[in-house]
């Protein structure tokens, strides 16, 4: 059974950074892409950025330029950085190995992120 907790967030300002880390347990950290997704209230969750088991990355859009994923494998841990915050990027963050169908296992707790001056 994979376990993912997530961890980092917490209120900033806008234009704040945040450091997001998750840790995953089970060897799917060890098989899959590693991904970030968030969900805004009243919103669907939606995909934030995504980490190959070799560190190839591709981020949505919104966030493009502003975040960076990375993943520790020797630690299976993978991060978020997120630079120039915005209100926009208030949302749950959660983490999640990733094929190519999307998602997989089950999702965490997540960790809020509050962008708000």
């Amino acid at each position: 059974q994979v376990q993912l907790v997530e961890s980092g967030g917490g209120l900033v300002q806008p234009g704040g950074s945040l450091r997001l880390s998750c840790a995953a347990s089970g060897s799917i950290f060890s098989t899959y892409a590693m991904g970030w997704y968030r969900q805004a209230p009243g919103k669907q969750r939606e995909f934030v950025a995504r980490v190959t088991r070799y560190g190839g990355t591709n981020y949505a859009d919104s966030v493009k330029g502003r975040f960076t994923i990375s993943r520790d494998n020797a630690k299976n841990v993978v991060y978020l950085q997120m630079n120039s915050l915005k209100p926009e990027d208030t949302a749950v963050y959660y983490c999640n190995a990733v094929s190519g169908s999307g998602p997989v296992g089950n999702w965490g707790q997540g960790t809020q992120v509050t962008v708000s001056s």
